[in-house]
Order: structure tokens, then sequence, then C-alpha cells
């Protein structure tokens, strides 16, 4: 998933670009063309990939920071993170602004995208692999996980499909706590899940404000019938 190449800038930006405003009003022009610079080259980035690979990449415009906070917020209570699909960023950026202490496991296949994240963030683990293989190397580790996922269910080649699938159910279903949440650019799950393995979709809501509109959704372990 994309940075954002529009809205605001990040908090650190903002902040540095108020105080400069006031007292040093040529600089703060300054780190404004900073700012759109590295957004325009990470969009363009973006487009050029999704272009190349729409079935891996599932759109072709940049992810909204309001997208990328809802996503992070529907991470809230999670003890540690996956996040799969990072692309560029944008979820990343969320998740760490809201999420500042959790560790997270950030899963990107295309190796150019990986080190991007790894030279942006230095500290972040970041695997380049397939989602399930990572998915399956994490399932013994312990605590309340979220897997906060950007993978576009709807146009992945089935094998690719299938295969990640199965590995997010075996992953939520080691431990009843944890959860997938997931965005969709339609009305309906992500994809399709056996009731036998005990999971169900909840839809969490819907961003109007990305484009196009994003349904944010979970799965995770029916509740009891009461």
């Amino acid at each position: 998933m994309p940075s954002d190449a529009g809205g605001t800038p990040p908090r650190d930006d903002a902040d540095a670009l108020r105080r400069l405003t006031r007292t040093r009003p040529w600089r703060a022009a300054r780190l404004r063309a900073r700012v759109t610079a590295r957004r325009t080259r990470s969009a363009g980035a973006f487009v050029v990939h999704a272009l190349a690979q729409p079935a891996l990449v599932g759109a072709v415009v940049p992810s909204s920071r309001r997208l990328a906070s809802a996503m992070a917020a529907a991470a809230d209570g999670a003890q540690w993170i996956v996040e799969l699909g990072a692309g560029t960023g944008a979820v990343t950026d969320a998740l760490r602004r809201r999420h500042p202490t959790l560790p997270l496991v950030a899963v990107e296949i295309d190796p150019q995208w990986a080190q991007r994240l790894r030279q942006r963030y230095p500290r972040l683990d970041v695997r380049c692999a397939p989602a399930h293989e990572v998915l399956a190397s994490l399932q013994s580790r312990p605590g309340d996980a979220v897997i906060v996922s950007s993978l576009p269910f709807r146009s992945l080649p089935p094998v690719w499909h299938d295969v990640t699938r199965r590995a997010i159910e075996a992953f939520l279903r080691a431990d009843p706590r944890r959860r997938l949440v997931q965005y969709t650019y339609q009305p309906r799950a992500p994809f399709a899940v056996d009731a036998a393995t005990g999971l169900v979709w909840h839809r969490r809501g819907v961003v109007w404000g990305n484009l196009p509109p994003a349904w944010i959704w979970q799965l995770g372990a029916r509740p009891p019938a009461r």
C-alpha cells in the first residue's frame, strides 16, 4: 500500500512547518517543497508498480491518510501487529503513530518496496517474503495479535489467494483473541470463510473520504452463543 500523496503532512513535519512559518517563513517554504517532492516520488512509484502488476496491487491511486488511520485504529487492543502488503508505507506510518510501542512486523513481497521500508524505518522488522510464509513462522508467537492487511484478495491469482487465505485462517485460529483487519473497495467481505473455521466477518465501517471509498472489515472468532 502506498504512502499518502496528499492531505496533511506527518505530525513531525506539520509541527516543524508551524514553527518555521512563524519564525522563518522562507525555510517553511523549503520544507513544504521537500514534503511535496517526497510524496510525489512515493505516489509515482506506486502508480508505476500498480500498472505493471495490477493483480498484486489492486489500485492505481494512493490510499488516503483517512483510510490508513482507520486501519490503524482497528488494531487497538493488540499486543503486536503484522502488516501484510506494506507497500510504500501508508498504513505503516499510521500504525507507528497510533501504536508506537507495539512490536510491528511489516510484510512486503516486492524487494524494492521492502528495501525502501528498511531505509525509512531502520528499526522496523520488515519481511520480504510471501505472506503465508511469514504468518506460518509467527503462528506460535504468544500474545493478542492483529493482522492489518492491504492485500487485494479480489484480484489475487487463485493460487496466491487460496494459500494466503488458509495461512490467515490458521494464524487466527491459533489464538481466539486474534483478528484480521482488511479493507475492500466494494461492500462485500474480502473473501469467503468456511463456517467450520469458526471465523466470521464483521464490517467495521466505510471511509467515504478515500478514492475510491473503502469498506473496513474484521475477521475473528465467532462470538459465543448467548
